[in-house]
């Protein structure tokens, strides 16, 4: 089946599609259905580095899109979702119904940004969360909130997308109140019908207790949440594939993230906050001592160098790595989220281990991790 056909043969029932793993400049580009001046077009988003590129097109012009750069082909439509994977060079394609509906699918042109899961749909936690009113619209005062939890999910989306439908378990640490937690369970329950388990772990014990109580109001049987510290507590230690942390603070993304890596967990999704350490501890060296003389400069420069450190610890161990815009910065300062697949293999941390020699920091997670 070629792809473009299938889409084009769909038109009037495709939601999005998503064209992903490709060798190259272009990191992905999603193609959306649109109505322009009265007539149906696709307005393609093309990922090039950190940048973002629209362009409006009609059917004819989408027939010369080069789509098979891409190893990984979604079709979003009413009612099924036909993945494409590429392998030595010819596509296999197979089908998996999903719960799109039509009234899920709007043509109009940049007005409202469609997300996964969307203001009106059936989401009752949400409403006990705070982000929902009663009749499913969004609080006005929650908006970003849920514009982060969405793009948190939309990233999600994009990496496990061609997982299969064996059970899957997920940890998240320092959960809070849980807005992304109860997002993601729907996610995976209600979108991509996965059999999933999700923990949930948080110092404070009404948070907790609050969670639970909503979990189990709408049944939610595979989704709890436990108090505990997750710097010393005994934790789950059965099979995990994700490891989330949204703002977990300071070192406690350190911890979240080596429990990943003790446990050979697959997929990392970090969004780290509050990055003290090595601001409090980093001495003068050596090139790097402009940087200090400002105690502002300093302490973005400490929270950057944290990142640039856990990022590069994880590649050391085997982890392939990607750090992202999570949100754009105008509605959270902390916007910056660790990307991680597990692949395989060790490399010496030699890098940072000379860094910490030069400016006398301390890094949680290294030594956390510097024996394994």
């Amino acid at each position: 089946m070629d792809v473009i056909e299938a889409i084009i043969a769909n038109q009037s029932d495709v939601k999005k599609v998503i064209l992903s793993d490709a060798k190259g400049d272009i990191k992905k580009i999603i193609i959306r259905p649109i109505e322009l001046k009265g007539k149906f077009m696709w307005q393609i988003e093309r990922y090039i580095g950190t940048q973002v590129f629209h362009e409006n097109v009609d059917n004819k012009s989408l027939k010369s899109l080069d789509y098979k750069i891409f190893k990984q082909i979604s079709i979003e439509m009413i009612g099924k979702t036909i993945y494409f994977t590429k392998k030595n060079d010819t596509y296999k394609s197979k089908e998996v119904k999903n719960n799109i509906e039509k009234s899920n699918i709007s043509l109009t042109h940049n007005k409202t940004k469609s997300y996964l899961i969307n203001e009106g749909d059936n989401v009752p936690a949400l409403v006990d969360l705070g982000i929902f009113t009663m009749d499913k619209k969004i609080v006005r005062s929650k908006y970003d909130k849920f514009k982060q939890i969405n793009r948190f999910i939309e990233i999600v989306d994009d990496v496990i997308q061609h997982e299969g439908k064996e059970d899957f378990t997920i940890l998240d640490f320092g959960c809070g109140k849980s807005y992304l937690t109860f997002l993601l369970y729907y996610y995976f329950v209600e979108i991509k019908h996965k059999n999933v388990k999700i923990i949930g772990y948080d110092l404070k014990a009404d948070v907790v207790k609050n969670c639970n109580e909503i979990a189990e109001k709408y049944g939610y049987k595979n989704l709890k949440f436990y108090v505990s510290d997750v710097t010393k507590d005994e934790l789950f230690s059965g099979k995990i594939d994700m490891i989330i942390s949204l703002h977990a603070c300071d070192t406690a993304t350190d911890y979240a993230l080596n429990y990943a890596i003790q446990h050979d967990v697959k997929y990392i999704f970090s969004v780290p906050c509050c990055q003290h350490e090595i601001n409090l501890s980093i001495k003068h060296g050596g090139d790097f001592d402009l940087l200090m003389k400002d105690g502002l400069i300093k302490e973005r420069f400490s929270a950057l160098l944290t990142d640039a450190i856990r990022a590069e610890i994880l590649r050391c161990l085997g982890y392939s790595v990607d750090v992202i815009e999570f949100v754009d910065f105008a509605h959270s300062p902390k916007n910056i989220m660790i990307r991680a697949t597990y692949k395989g293999g060790k490399k010496s941390m030699h890098d940072i281990e000379n860094l910490i020699d030069k400016y006398h920091f301390s890094q949680t997670l290294f030594n956390l991790v510097k024996n394994k």
